[in-house]
C-alpha cells in the first residue's frame, strides 16, 4: 500500500534493505492533575499501528500495523516487516490486530497474533489467532499456525474485537466482536460477541463454563459483548477486565466473570448512529446480565487498556489507562476498590486517535496513535 507523504516514501525505500533510523525523538511537556507529563515521540511513519508487545532483555518491542505488517522497534530503529506473518483481510476495521508474547517466551519464543481472516460466505471475514516462533535475529516468524478461528465468519469490515490476554495460569483469552450482527452476541452457538478461553495451543479447557452442553461453543467464557477492543489482566486481583465500544453512547468497562452475560444488545446505554433506539434493547440494565463497572454516555470510542503497577510513577499506582479514538485522548481512571471514582483526560494536545496503551518494563507508558502516519509515544511524569 503506497504511502501518501514524502516521509513515508523514504521509509518504504529504506525498508527494502533493512532497518531504518527512527526520526529524532521529539519531547514536549503537557500539564496533568498529577504533575507535568513528559511526552516523547519515539517513532512515526507507522501505518495504522494497532498493538505492541515488549520483548525481554531490552530487545525492543513488536508492533502490528493493520495493513498486515509486524515490525520491531529497537535501539532507535524501525525494522523491515517480518516475514512469516499470515495474510490478513485488511478491509474496514480488519487487518493485523493484536500481538502477545507466550508466557514462556524465553523458552519457546512464541508470538501470538490476532487478525481478520477472510473466506466467509459472500466474502465475509472473522477473527483468527495464530502463533509462530520468533527467529533469534528478530526478522521472521517461523512455523506460523492458526490455533483459533471465529465461526461463522460474518463481518463485512466491522467489529472484530481481537485483544489477547494470558492469565496467571497460562490460559489465553480472546475478545471477539459481534461483527456488527447484534443478535449473535446472545447466540451461544456462535462465536460473535464473545470472550473465549483456550489453551495456548488452541485446545479447549475442560472447565470452561459451557463444555459438554449441546449446541453451545465450548470455547466461550462470557457473552453479550459488542466490540471489545481493550482487555487487560488486573495485576492485583488476577481478574480479566475489558473495555468495549457501545454504539452511539454506552462505551463500557467490565470485569469479566466465568459464564456471565454482559447484555449486548439487550442492555445498553447507547442508541443507533441514526439516533433511533437499538431494536433489541430492553433498557440500560436487564435482569440476568452483568452491568458495566463504568459507562460513558457519550462515546470516546475506547481501545486498548493498561493497569499501572510500576514503581516509577507512584501517583499512577492502581490507575487504569485507556486509549480513545474519537475523542483523541488517553483516559486515566482512578479507583476505590473496583469502583471508578475519578476520570482525567490526557494527551488531547496530540490530536491523534489513541489505539493502544501499554506499561513498559521501564515504568513508562507507551501509546500508539492510529493514523496513516501513526506514532509511538513514551509518556511519564516529571
Amino acid at each position: 500500500m503506497l504511502r501518501k507523504t514524502l516521509l513515508a516514501t523514504f521509509c518504504a525505500s529504506a525498508l527494502v534493505t533493512g532497518a531504518m533510523p527512527v526520526l529524532a525523538a521529539q519531547s514536549q511537556q503537557l500539564q496533568s492533575e498529577q504533575g507535568t507529563l513528559s511526552v516523547t515521540r519515539i517513532t512515526q511513519g507507522l501505518e495504522h499501528p494497532w498493538a505492541l508487545a515488549f520483548l525481554p532483555d531490552k530487545q525492543g518491542m513488536l508492533v502490528t500495523e493493520r495493513p498486515g505488517n509486524l515490525r520491531v522497534i529497537s535501539q532507535g530503529k524501525l525494522s523491515a516487516p517480518l516475514s512469516g506473518v499470515p495474510k490478513v483481510w485488511a478491509k474496514g476495521q480488519g487487518g493485523l490486530l493484536d500481538v502477545a508474547l507466550s508466557p514462556a517466551f524465553n523458552e519457546d519464543r512464541m508470538v501470538y497474533l490476532s487478525y481478520a481472516e477472510g473466506g466467509g460466505e459472500g466474502g465475509t471475514a472473522g477473527t483468527a489467532v495464530g502463533r509462530g516462533r520468533l527467529s533469534e535475529d528478530l526478522s521472521r516468524l517461523l512455523d506460523f499456525k492458526v490455533i483459533f478461528r471465529q465461526e461463522p465468519k460474518l463481518s463485512t469490515g466491522l467489529h472484530f474485537g481481537s485483544r489477547l490476554v494470558f492469565d496467571r495460569d497460562g490460559y489465553l483469552f480472546i475478545t471477539l466482536g459481534e461483527n456488527n450482527d447484534r443478535p449473535t452476541a446472545q447466540d451461544i452457538d456462535k462465536l460473535q460477541g464473545k470472550i473465549v478461553r483456550i489453551y495456548p495451543d488452541g485446545k479447549v479447557p475442560d472447565d470452561n463454563p459451557f463444555v459438554g452442553q449441546p449446541g453451545v461453543r465450548p470455547e466461550i467464557w462470557s457473552y453479550g459483548h459488542r466490540n471489545p477492543q481493550g482487555a487487560a489482566l488486573n495485576p492485583w486481583t488476577g481478574t480479566l477486565w475489558d473495555n468495549e465500544h457501545g454504539p452511539r453512547g454506552g462505551d463500557e468497562v467490565n470485569i469479566i466473570e466465568r459464564g456471565k452475560n454482559y447484555g449486548w444488545p439487550l442492555a445498553t446505554h447507547g442508541i443507533n448512529y441514526s439516533g433511533a433506539p437499538i431494536p433489541e434493547a430492553r433498557g440500560k440494565t436487564v435482569e440476568g446480565t452483568v452491568a458495566p463497572r463504568h459507562v460513558w454516555e457519550k462515546s470516546p470510542a475506547i481501545s486498548g487498556m493498561a493497569f499501572y503497577d510500576g514503581d516509577r510513577f507512584k501517583a499512577w499506582q492502581h490507575n487504569l489507562f485507556i486509549g480513545a479514538l474519537v475523542s483523541q485522548e488517553l483516559i486515566r481512571l482512578q479507583f476505590d476498590g473496583d469502583k471508578v471514582v475519578h476520570e482525567e483526560r490526557l494527551l488531547g494536545e496530540l490530536k491523534a486517535r489513541i489505539r493502544d496503551v501499554r506499561q513498559g518494563p521501564d515504568g513508562y507508558l507507551y501509546v500508539l496513535t492510529d493514523e496513516d502516519d501513526g506514532a509511538l509515544y513514551k509518556v511519564g511524569l516529571e
